[in-house]
């Protein structure tokens, strides 16, 4: 398995020389994937931690640990900071975001719901090595609106799941200014900004269409680990 280096690449061929840092992820953030989670909305968005051990790139094939159970696939628009920020302003969250891309938040569905029925935390169903493929970013120059985006998973040929930036419960500014307020983010972590509906298993063999619509596409296949 290939890790993340310490440069950060974009989908242009270049890259810069900074660390890859930890990765920050928003639970429940589009409304039916609250549904189809049985959940309910948060009164506040929902914060967990995956380390830069779990970026992985997207475009080297996905793998998937079988011997903890299934796996689920989560696509994600992923945002890069380029700035140290620490209880910012929304006006400074937009001014320290360097790239924009997509990402998959690998989740072992079987080990969380077991942490989640003993109250246990669950980190090592999303944290796990390879937990996070990552595609190289766009320059932020060349998203217009970042709540207007389309995101899309295809698995074998089938749209599994398809929805608009717009949907977010919490936007990427608030979000980037909320998360400030108890992690401190430095250049070169990564912000996750949630999954819409649609999440499933994923299994060795299955081949993938990871797509931020008009921005950024990543054709890729899934092996076992």
């Amino acid at each position: 398995m290939r890790y993340f280096d310490h440069s950060i690449h974009f989908a242009d061929g270049g890259s810069q020389q900074i660390p890859v840092g930890k990765v920050v992820c928003v639970g429940l953030n589009y409304s039916d994937h609250v549904a189809e989670m049985n959940s309910q909305q948060a009164a506040e968005p929902v914060l967990f931690l995956k380390p830069a051990s779990a970026l992985v790139p997207l475009e080297q094939p996905v793998a998937i640990p079988v011997e903890f159970g299934s796996c689920h696939h989560e696509v994600e628009m992923s945002i890069l900071i380029g700035e140290q920020l620490a209880d910012c302003t929304e006006q400074q969250a937009a001014d320290a975001i360097i790239g924009v891309g997509v990402a998959l938040d690998l989740t072992l569905r079987d080990l969380q719901n077991q942490f989640k029925q003993k109250g246990h935390p669950w980190d090592k169903a999303k944290g796990f090595d390879g937990a996070c493929p990552a595609s190289a970013f766009v320059d932020r120059s060349q998203v217009d609106d970042l709540q207007d985006l389309e995101l899309r998973l295809t698995i074998n040929g089938e749209v599994k799941q398809s929805s608009n930036t717009s949907h977010m419960i919490t936007p990427v500014l608030s979000l980037i200014a909320y998360i400030s307020r108890f992690f401190t983010l430095m250049p070169g972590d990564i912000v996750l900004t949630g999954t819409p509906a649609g999440v499933g298993p994923i299994y060795p063999g299955d081949k993938l269409s990871v797509e931020l619509v008009d921005i950024i596409s990543v054709e890729t296949h899934a092996v076992e680990r």
